[in-house]
């Protein structure tokens, strides 16, 4: 039985149940990463007892898996998409912009689907924007190229930013501190691709490079959609 089938408990003295249990993880999550989140933290941020909270929740995994739900209802569009294209760029900046509020999300996105409602109410308004386009298994295609490309961006971005924080230095500080020994190996002439990168390539910001990167990989999936089978 999975968590999303299991009755919560009667009504019991204290007030509780799952959404105030879910709201107290995810404030935990995001104060202080997945490292935060235990069931004892969560019962103390309730100012219940621990044991009360296995009632709602087996496993710390079942408590992620009602978190990542949770911040699901973020990311659901308000309206229907009017087309697949709009469909799949609107998922991938609304499921960023929860990552950015939400760092922790970066962590359990990717692997097996997320079975909440808000996840699948999601997955639906995504599918549902290719009615008629073609068959369901190139869909799918479609859906996993455009997810592993914002996923993969995503947890970069979160990366840098948890950097930023780790060493005290920005993103500029960081390449000024960098430079003089980057500028010794790129002058013994052993990489000239790279060294051109540096001195020629045009640095954009991180919502910048993730919007083009996500246009490039939304126009290879439509000259798919659009190109004879095979």
């Amino acid at each position: 039985m999975t968590v999303w089938d299991r009755p919560e408990p009667p009504t019991r003295p204290a007030p509780l149940d799952r959404e105030r249990i879910v709201a107290a993880a995810v404030a935990l999550a995001d104060e202080g990463g997945l490292e935060a989140v235990s069931l004892r933290k969560v019962a103390a941020r309730l100012d219940v007892g621990p044991m009360r909270l296995y009632g709602y929740i087996s496993t710390k995994e079942e408590l992620f898996d009602l978190m990542v739900d949770e911040v699901h209802a973020e990311i659901l569009p308000e309206e229907r998409p009017g087309d697949w294209r709009e469909a799949l760029r609107g998922h991938a900046h609304r499921t960023r912009r929860a990552a950015l509020r939400h760092e922790w999300l970066a962590d359990l996105l990717g692997g097996r689907p997320a079975l909440g409602p808000n996840a699948l109410a999601v997955s639906e308004a995504t599918l549902s924007a290719f009615d008629g386009r073609t068959d369901i298994d190139v869909v799918m295609r479609a859906v996993e190229t455009v997810s592993a490309y914002f996923t993969g961006a995503i947890r970069r971005e979160v990366a840098d930013l948890r950097a930023e924080r780790a060493t005290g230095l920005s993103k500029d500080e960081w390449q000024r501190a960098s430079g003089p020994y980057l500028t010794r190996m790129l002058d013994t002439g052993r990489f000239p691709a790279l060294t051109r990168l540096v001195h020629d390539g045009t640095d954009v910001d991180a919502e910048t490079s993730f919007s083009t990167g996500l246009d490039w990989i939304l126009d290879a999936v439509a000259a798919k959609l659009d190109g004879p089978p095979g």
